[in-house]
């Protein structure tokens, strides 16, 4: 199974939209798809499921079918992971659904980070049991469901949270804006994955418990997806064009760690995609409670709408395509 986590520490770019499309998309390429949402604010949950199924999944109390519910023993250092079976949403298409209380997690995490180093073998098989908890959940619930893609959707930081979830990816895609904030993010990120990478493979060959699974924790960055672009004729326009051009430069020295490729936005090999807003069809897939590509008339989407639906169709088609054959 391929793990795929989908990361920028600039928030709204349209990041967990990005997710959830290409999770429909995956499936109707015929693949099992795997979504799980490790954000805390849950919003692949809602994209997934309305307001009556999100009230049954997080009632008073509890929350056994959510993340949170199999991470709990861990969370109040009473145990180690829950089964969880993962929500179906369609044919060949689950979720491992998310939840708002997640970010009690994000403490252990955090202090799980330097057990994994400490000499005492308790105290270093706590902190693995801990920081592989993604890993093991996102295999355990892949396989029971014979997934052979994941999707991870993770918060806008770079705390301990996302680290555990990028241990737990073997590849990275960096969704962005043409905009000043996702360069910055994209500055910061590159480090940190290095940092990340580096650290984790530091620890792998520590205290590790005989009998627990290990990530290799690859996290490789497999290209970035330039996000809601104002274009004409496939190029940003102008008012856009000033940070698109400036992406490549930026991915390739402080993700990559190599010198930038000559040219424009357009013809740079890191660039998996450059998905349009398709504006007009959010409204009508949300009413539909289904992504915009399989849109139908009775959903509304005729004349000039349905063009668009296939439009977004071939779009989401090509990047899904393009994750596929960066992930051999």
């Amino acid at each position: 199974m391929k793990t795929i986590a989908f990361f920028n520490n600039k928030g709204g770019v349209g990041k967990t939209s990005l997710v959830y499309h290409l999770a429909w998309m995956f499936r109707e390429l015929e693949h099992n798809v795997l979504a799980m949402d490790l954000d805390p604010q849950s919003n692949l949950t809602s994209a997934f499921l309305d307001e009556p199924e999100l009230e049954l999944l997080w009632p008073q109390g509890e929350h056994p079918e959510t993340i949170l519910g199999t991470i709990d023993p861990l969370i109040q250092s009473m145990g180690d992971i829950k089964p969880l079976k993962a929500k179906q949403i369609a044919e060949r298409l689950y979720l491992v659904p998310g939840d708002l209380g997640l970010s009690l997690f994000e403490d252990r995490l955090s202090e799980a980070w330097s057990k994994c180093l400490d000499d005492n073998p308790a105290n270093a098989g706590d902190g693995f049991r801990v920081m592989t908890a993604f890993h093991r959940v996102v295999r355990a619930a892949g396989e029971a469901q014979h997934a052979d893609i994941a999707l991870i959707d993770v918060g806008p930081n770079v705390g301990a949270m996302n680290r555990a979830a990028l241990v737990a990816a073997d590849y990275v895609v960096i969704p962005l804006g043409a905009d000043l904030f996702s360069l910055q993010g994209l500055r910061n990120l590159g480090p940190t994955l290095r940092s990340w990478r580096g650290g984790w493979n530091k620890r792998k060959d520590g205290k590790v418990p005989s009998n627990l699974a290990m990530p290799g924790g690859g996290m490789k960055p497999i290209g970035y997806v330039l996000l809601n672009p104002s274009v004409r004729s496939n190029r940003p326009v102008k008012a856009y064009r000033k940070w698109a051009d400036k992406i490549p430069a930026v991915y390739a020295e402080e993700v990559l760690g190599c010198a930038p490729p000559p040219g424009s936005v357009e013809a740079d090999p890191s660039q998996l995609a450059m998905v349009k807003h398709f504006k007009s069809l959010m409204p009508m897939a949300q009413d539909a409670r289904k992504p915009m590509f399989l849109l139908k008339p009775a959903d509304g989407a005729i004349g000039g709408h349905a063009a668009a639906v296939q439009a977004c169709y071939e779009q989401f088609k090509g990047l899904a395509q393009r994750i596929l054959d960066e992930t051999v």
